[in-house]
């Protein structure tokens, strides 16, 4: 590639050197890689999330093995977590504090079914995470399990953790 120095005079006569490539192939590569960047953006952000296929119960889920993914059950990374209140309770409230965080929404279920997921997008890029909750049950009160896991990518750097502790916190509080 073979880059010129162009002048460009204003009216007011101030000079400016611009640096412009002069292969006609450099810049339509450039144009090109800005596209496919822009249209997987959109592809990332637009691309649905189907109930069938992340509404699972987040014990029997088949997991990926990659760290994208944190999961409070039996033999997960965390062990269910046990309360003494009835599930559909212990669901409601776990609910309100999942729609209270930015970019989430209930993708299927509900806590009166025992079994919800939601997906909730980053920031800036919007890409995709599903999060399945499960409570049943068990004793005088409720089990509690999750599943939270990344939709594309091999490592998420702790965000599905960071997700499930931030919100077993916030039930803390409750």
């Amino acid at each position: 590639m073979i880059m010129r120095t162009v002048k460009i005079v204003t009216q007011h006569t101030v000079q400016r050197k611009v640096i412009v490539p002069s292969n006609k192939r450099t810049v339509l590569a450039l144009g090109a890689a800005a596209f496919a960047a822009t249209a997987g953006a959109a592809w990332i952000r637009y691309s649905g999330m189907e109930a069938e296929d992340w509404h699972v119960d987040p014990e029997s889920g088949s997991r990926t093995g990659r760290p994208n993914e944190f999961v409070v059950a039996e033999g997960g990374d965390m062990e269910p977590v046990m309360r003494a209140e009835a599930p559909a309770a212990l669901l409601a409230r776990l609910d309100e504090i999942a729609l209270a965080e930015p970019n989430t929404e209930r993708l299927a279920g509900s806590p009166e079914e025992g079994l919800v997921t939601y997906v909730q997008r980053s920031d800036l890029m919007q890409f995709p995470d599903a999060i399945s909750v499960k409570a049943e049950a068990a004793g005088d009160g409720s089990r509690l399990t999750i599943w939270s896991r990344s939709r594309y990518g091999y490592s998420d750097a702790g965000v599905n953790r960071a997700r499930v502790e931030r919100w077993l916190e916030a039930l803390e509080q409750q």
